[in-house]
């Protein structure tokens, strides 16, 4: 009658459960800033790209497909040995710095390319029709393109924060303890791996339900009252 017990003791875990908590905080934060900075980064990767004299355009398509043809763990051994080199500052970074930096690298052009996409699907009837009433380029971009490009690209952003937030767990490779990191404690104490994996994808899975109902929330408003009309 104690297989369940056998199979996953709970009480093992709830003596972790601290450094479960400080490990989904870290996680949490880490994703939370390389989400906004890589939003950023990667809206601008997108303009510049999609503007045709730019001369930084062929250097940021480089590097895009430099990103997306590398291994993230790759990348994050770049940034955490290679930036105090380039970057003197950087030397005094603790290792939480060098894993969001590496994170929103990693994932703006993802973005980027998300936030091109989207600019794409705006009609070219509307982004005439602001020409015609003397809107300037930013303006246009600002209140007609980006506002349009964000809410049809909502769900592939969802998607992309979604393995954001899963790519957290490379960090615990430059010491970042992170939610992966306090599971891997557990195991290594205890040796109960059922207990420290189970409860680390059932942790990410809780995450993920949370932004699955985020996201709805969010297609609602943008939606408006049409989207309450179709139940």
């Amino acid at each position: 009658m104690n297989w369940p017990v056998n199979v996953y003791n709970y009480r093992i875990v709830a003596q972790y459960l601290d450094r479960f908590a400080e490990g989904l905080a870290n996680t949490l934060t880490a994703a939370g800033t390389a989400l906004v900075l890589s939003l950023v980064l990667g809206t601008v990767i997108a303009m510049v790209r999609l503007s045709p004299r730019n001369i930084l355009a062929r250097p940021l398509g480089a590097y895009v497909e430099f990103i997306r043809s590398t291994p993230l763990l790759v990348q994050i051994y770049l940034v955490y040995y290679g930036l105090p080199a380039l970057l003197p500052f950087a030397k005094t970074w603790n290792d939480m710095y060098f894993g969001i930096a590496a994170l929103v690298l990693n994932s703006a052009p993802y973005m980027s390319e998300i936030i091109r996409a989207g600019i794409g699907s705006v009609p070219r009837g509307q982004i005439e029709g602001a020409k015609a009433v003397g809107m300037t380029y930013r303006q246009r971009m600002r209140h007609i393109v980006l506002p349009q490009a964000f809410a049809n690209t909502l769900p592939p952003l969802i998607g992309q924060t979604a393995v954001l937030i899963k790519d957290t767990s490379l960090l615990s490779i430059i010491t970042v303890f992170e939610f992966t990191s306090a599971g891997i404690l557990l195991n290594s104490e205890r040796v109960r791996p059922n207990e420290s994996f189970i409860t680390i994808a059932a942790g990410y899975l809780a995450i993920y339900a949370v932004m699955l109902l985020l996201s709805h929330v969010v297609k609602r408003r943008l939606a408006g009252p049409a989207w309450n009309a179709g139940g």
